[in-house]
C-alpha cells in the first residue's frame, strides 16, 4: 500500500511520527514508544525506508534535553493483525482457492498479538533514551509451510498428496515491488541482551537533532509537492542500506498528473498535514 502511496505514506510514517513525538514531548508524556518493524533493516521499500527514518527522529529527540524517554520497538508480522497473511489465507480457502503466496522460499518471523502487546509494554518500562528494542521472534517460518499447514488443518488436500478428498492449490504470483524474500531484525551486529529474555537492546546509527530537522525539512518540500522521486532520493541520503530505489507509481502523485498540466507543479493536497505545529 504504501509502495504504491508514497507520499501519503511517509506523511503519516514520518511526519506523523515527528508530529506525535514532539506533542508529547511538549506535554511531559514520560514514555513515548514507536512500533517499528523489521522492514526497516535495509529496507527496500518506502514502507521500510520511512520507518527507519522514523525510528532516527526518535533516536534524534532522545538526544536533546527532554523529560520524554524516547524508544522503539522492532517485530515482524503479528498473527491476526490488520494485514496478516492469515486472514487472506483464510478467506482464499474458504472461497476454494488457490492460496496465493509470492515465491516459493519466501519466509517471515512471526509471533501473537498478545505477544507483541505484552513485549510492547516490557520495552517501554525498560527504555532509557533513544533504545532500539529488538524482541526475540524465534525461528522465520516459510510462507508456503505456513500455506500449506493451514489447507490441511481446514480439512483439503493439495495436487501432490492424494487423488481423494477435496483440493486446494497454492498458486506462486512473484514478489510485489519492493519485497525481499527474508527480513532481517537487526541492522549491525552490536546488541546487548535486557533484563526481559526476549528483547535486545540494538545499538545503530543515528542522525544528531539538527541533520535529522535538516532532512525533515527537505523531505517536507518533496511532500507538499508530491515530489515522489525527490522523497525517495531523500530517504535513499539517510536511511542505511536503501538505495536504488525506483519510483514505481504513486494513485496520488499519477491522478495530479492527469488534472494538471505536464510543466506545472503538481498542487498538494497533503499540505494540510505539515503544519508548522504538532
Amino acid at each position: 500500500m504504501v509502495e504504491y502511496n508514497i507520499a501519503e505514506g511517509v506523511a503519516n510514517n514520518v511526519f506523523g511520527t515527528w508530529y506525535a513525538a514532539e506533542a508529547a514531548r511538549a506535554a511531559g508524556v514520560e514514555t513515548f514508544v514507536l512500533v517499528s518493524t523489521d522492514k526497516a533493516v535495509r529496507p527496500t521499500n518506502i514502507m521500510g525506508a520511512s520507518k527507519r527514518f522514523a525510528e532516527m527522529i526518535l533516536q534524534g529527540l532522545a538526544l536533546q534535553d527532554s523529560g520524554t524517554r524516547f524508544c522503539m520497538v522492532r517485530f515482524g508480522n503479528v498473527l491476526g493483525s490488520s494485514g496478516s497473511v492469515v486472514p487472506l489465507f483464510r478467506q482464499q480457502i474458504e472461497s476454494g482457492g488457490p492460496v496465493t503466496v509470492t515465491h516459493p522460499e519466501v519466509s517471515r518471523y512471526f509471533m501473537s498479538i498478545p505477544e507483541a502487546a505484552q513485549l510492547v509494554l516490557q520495552a517501554g518500562a525498560m527504555g532509557t533514551g533513544g533504545d532500539v528494542f529488538v524482541l526475540d521472534m524465534g525461528e522465520p517460518v516459510r510462507i508456503v509451510d505456513l500455506a500449506r499447514r493451514m489447507i490441511r488443518l481446514s480439512g483439503y488436500e493439495m495436487n501432490h498428496d492424494t487423488h481423494v478428498g477435496e483440493h486446494i492449490d497454492i498458486e506462486f504470483i512473484g514478489l510485489r515491488p519492493g519485497e525481499k524474500l527474508h527480513e532481517e531484525l537487526l541492522l549491525g551486529s552490536s546488541v546487548t541482551g535486557t533484563g526481559h529474555p526476549m528483547i535486545m537492546r540494538a545499538e545503530e546509527e543515528h542522525l544528531s537533532y539538527i541533520q535529522m530537522h535538516r532532512q525533515l525539512t527537505e523531505l517536507r518540500t518533496y511532500c507538499d509537492t508530491l515530489d515522489c522521486a525527490g522523497i525517495s532520493s531523500v530517504l535513499n541520503s539517510v536511511v542505511s542500506g536503501f538505495s536504488s530505489h525506483r519510483v514505481r507509481y504513486d494513485h496520488l502523485w499519477k491522478r495530479q498528473g492527469k488534472l494538471l498540466p505536464a510543466d506545472a507543479p503538481a498542487a498538494s493536497n497533503v499540505k494540510e498535514l505539515f503544519a508548522d505545529k504538532p
